[in-house]
């Protein structure tokens, strides 16, 4: 489980990729980095775990307080946001819970996660919603991981 054939695609055709994550904490970034060559595609990478710095990363307040900051509205908003603020190709936004409370947003699904890339060049989402069924944070970002890779194995 790794970028390999997405760092390598994205080389071959000039695009590019930003990450703007919530539950997974950088995970996606970290394992994009851990692959030769990623500086080519990786443009930017923010962990928003507040509402605050969504916000201030361009998710609309509104569409937080409308469907929750657990929703796959707010995943779309990280996703296409990220993608304009590093002028990326692709924008990959991510919410969800993972095993916790979160006295801050008491609203959402529990143990629910919504992925979302962005494609500028086609002006599409691609959206994805799991249950992280996991007892340990890593082996539910691993999960996560898998997901995002399959997704842009089969988008990009």
């Amino acid at each position: 489980m790794n970028f390999n054939k997405i760092v390598e695609k994205l080389t071959k055709k000039e695009e590019t990729i930003a990450t703007m994550e919530s539950c997974t904490g950088g995970a996606v970034a970290s394992a994009i980095t851990d692959i030769e060559g990623a500086s080519e595609i990786l443009k930017f990478s923010a962990v928003t775990y507040s509402n605050e710095f969504k916000i201030k990363m361009g998710v609309s307040s509104k569409v937080i307080d409308t469907y929750t900051v657990y929703s796959m509205e707010t995943a779309r908003e990280m996703s296409k946001n990220i993608a304009a603020f590093a002028g990326s190709t692709y924008g990959v936004g991510i919410t969800g819970k993972l095993n916790a409370i979160d006295k801050n947003n008491p609203y959402g699904e529990d143990n629910v996660v919504f992925i979302s890339i962005y494609d500028t060049k086609r002006k599409q989402y691609y959206d994805e919603k799991i249950h992280v069924i996991c007892e340990s944070r890593e082996k539910n970002k691993k999960q996560i991981i898998k997901h995002i890779i399959h997704l842009l194995e089969t988008k990009i």
